[in-house]
This record gives C-alpha cells, sequence and structure tokens, in this order.
C-alpha cells in the first residue's frame, strides 16, 4: 500500500509513472508546444525524487531543508504543467489527472516536513 511508503520511495514511484507517461506522450505526433511542455513534465517530475534522494546524505540540517523545499517547488510545478497539458488537450484528463492526489500527497508530506524543521530551528 502506498500510505505507508516513504517520502523518498513515493516520489521515485512517481518518477517511474512519469518517465512511462513520457514515453506514450513522446510516442505521439506532437508539435513543438507539446513537446515542450511534456519534457517540462519530466524534468519537474523526475525532479521531485532527485532531490528527496540528496536529502537523504545531506551535508546538515539545512542542506535537507533546503532539498525538500526544491522538492516542493518542483511538486508544484510537475502539479502545474499537467493541469496544463489536460487543460490544452495534449493528454487525456482520465490519464493524467489521477496523478494529481498523488502530487497533492507528496506535497503535503514536503510542507509537513519543511515546517517541522523550520519550527526546530
Amino acid at each position: 500500500m502506498i500510505d505507508n511508503i516513504s517520502i523518498q520511495q513515493r516520489t521515485k514511484h512517481f518518477a517511474v509513472r512519469v518517465i512511462k507517461a513520457y514515453i506514450e506522450l513522446s510516442k505521439k505526433h506532437f508539435d513543438d508546444a507539446a513537446k515542450i511542455l511534456s519534457k517540462q513534465f519530466l524534468s519537474s517530475g523526475t525532479s521531485i525524487g532527485a532531490n528527496c534522494a540528496e536529502a537523504r546524505f545531506a551535508q546538515s540540517r539545512a542542506d535537507f531543508l533546503s532539498k525538500y523545499l526544491i522538492a516542493l517547488k518542483e511538486t508544484c510545478e510537475c502539479k502545474y504543467w499537467i493541469e496544463i497539458m489536460i487543460e490544452s488537450n495534449i493528454v487525456l484528463k482520465n490519464k493524467f489527472n489521477m496523478m494529481l492526489p498523488e502530487l497533492e500527497q507528496i506535497i503535503r508530506i514536503l510542507v509537513s516536513t519543511t515546517k517541522k524543521l523550520k519550527e526546530n530551528k
């Protein structure tokens, strides 16, 4: 069950979903705008987990917090690109809309963690 996994595992799982979605998108013949949007989606969607993974070996508490804040920004960006691709009909809403609740869960985890870190300085 996905509710009981670490943020590193959750974001890695999400990155794999993003990569698979991007591969499917790239098989279609898109215009330049769709190609750019899908690459932005790929970049932000995989960056979330990369920053959480880096945080595991942070050099300090401040470095850890910084990595999680970057991951949070990337999560919000990825959500934005999905919404844009749905609203511009580049992707099917029923396929990509399922990623949004997972992004919301990742946002909640990252916000909670970063808030606690800031409070415990």
